[in-house]
């Protein structure tokens, strides 16, 4: 974050999401030009309709490629201010528009054949409808290489110290840093029976620079909390002095940024697509098994219906995602009060706070802060040092009369 950083804000796997990318565009070609030279040859249209409807498929996908490939290739370029970072979240979005579009149209159909059924071909219909369902699953298996879900992030939207056990002569003491809402200050308790005494506990902390800071404990209801607040980072080695003895704590702080922050749009709109489809299959497999054994004609454009309700469901999901992060709305209210608490925690007042998104995984924040003391803006990034996410920040500091 000092004059002259990077301005490369792309997603910590964009080459591998890029290579993964290509690789089911490939599949999906593959799959097209033999469903519809295998339709010409054998006179299925079913065949040849389920190839063209392939080459949607690798279209959007091909977006998704040529964002992930355009963003690499341009990363330096100082032409963008802000990086290539949001290229993936603006192909998401329009990948997410083609969704919407292939809803209404399959949605269209549907009504259409209720009211003029159509002839269907079920053993044909059917083999097609599972041969797609095993290209799409092969390519949604690709696409997430084990780290990418279609469905709400699994992030957590704070940042911690976990609690560490000590084990002395006294028993096991849990000594923890609290900062809900507070200061953040060393709290140290029994896990059981009495707590020990403040007069007989000292904490020093060590940090890898080799600073080092004593802390003076003072008794509350229940435990004992230390006097001073806590300099940030939280990252060091405490060690607590106790009856004589030397109990070493490491500590180390863990940044979680929130879902909206951490996700790859451009490669979730990927999976999207295929899941859709896969989704689609499914439910036309369905529709086909039971308008075949039941002569129910009109379950197969109700599972059209269906399955264009689930594909708008989704891609709604994703435009507002993805809008949100085009328009630079707030992508995590939770940063934002931990950040407003790391600056406040002083007495210092946060005149004004912008936080937005610059790509998967990056922060941009732009802070105004007031204060009664002589600190400059380097004091304030050291405090926020502790948000790895905060890849682009500015610090204003006013002097209050």
């Amino acid at each position: 974050m000092a004059d002259g950083h990077s301005h490369v804000f792309l997603g910590a796997a964009h080459e591998q999401s890029e290579r993964r990318t290509w690789a089911v565009i490939w599949l999906a070609g593959f799959m097209m030009v033999a469903e519809i030279v295998g339709g010409l040859l054998f006179g299925s249209i079913a065949l040849v309709a389920d190839g063209l409807h392939m080459s949607t498929h690798a279209g959007a996908l091909l977006l998704a490629a040529l964002a992930y490939r355009y963003a690499r290739r341009h990363a330096d370029n100082p032409l963008f201010t802000f990086g290539t970072g949001k290229l993936g979240d603006l192909a998401g979005f329009t990948s997410a528009i083609v969704l919407s579009m292939i809803a209404l149209l399959i949605g269209y159909e549907s009504i259409g054949r209720i009211f003029a059924p159509v002839p269907i071909h079920f053993t044909e219909a059917i083999s097609i409808a599972f041969l797609g369902l095993a290209v799409n699953i092969t390519s949604a298996l690709i696409l997430s290489g084990g780290g990418h879900h279609t469905g709400h992030g699994h992030d957590h939207g704070h940042t911690h110290d976990e609690a560490h056990p000590i084990a002395t002569e006294r028993g096991i003491l849990i000594l923890e840093i609290f900062e809900d809402g507070v200061p953040p200050r060393f709290r140290l308790r029994a896990a059981s029976g009495p707590n020990p005494a403040a007069a007989t506990v000292v904490i020093e902390t060590e940090r890898p620079d080799g600073a080092r800071q004593r802390f003076v404990m003072v008794a509350r209801d229940g435990y004992l909390e230390s006097a001073e607040e806590i300099p940030e980072p939280h990252a060091f080695t405490a060690h607590v002095h106790l009856d004589g003895k030397e109990h070493p704590v490491v500590f180390e702080e863990h940044d979680h940024a929130g879902a909206t922050v951490s996700h790859d749009y451009n490669m979730r709109a990927a999976i999207v697509h295929v899941m859709a489809d896969a989704a689609v299959s499914v439910l036309v497999i369905g529709g086909l098994v039971l308008a075949l054994v039941f002569g129910w004609l009109w379950m197969d454009p109700l599972a059209g219906i269906v399955g264009a309700c689930v594909i708008a469901s989704w891609a709604y999901g994703l435009i507002r995602s993805t809008g949100a992060i085009l328009l630079d709305m707030n992508p995590d209210r939770e940063m934002e009060r931990r950040l407003r608490q790391a600056i406040e925690g002083e007495g210092d007042r946060l005149a004004d706070l912008h936080l937005w998104r610059l790509g998967p995984g990056h922060l941009g924040a732009i802070v105004s802060v007031v204060t009664a003391q002589r600190r400059d803006p380097d004091y304030y990034r050291a405090r926020l040092a502790r948000f790895r996410a905060l890849s682009h920040l500015t610090v204003e500091v006013k002097v209050a009369p």
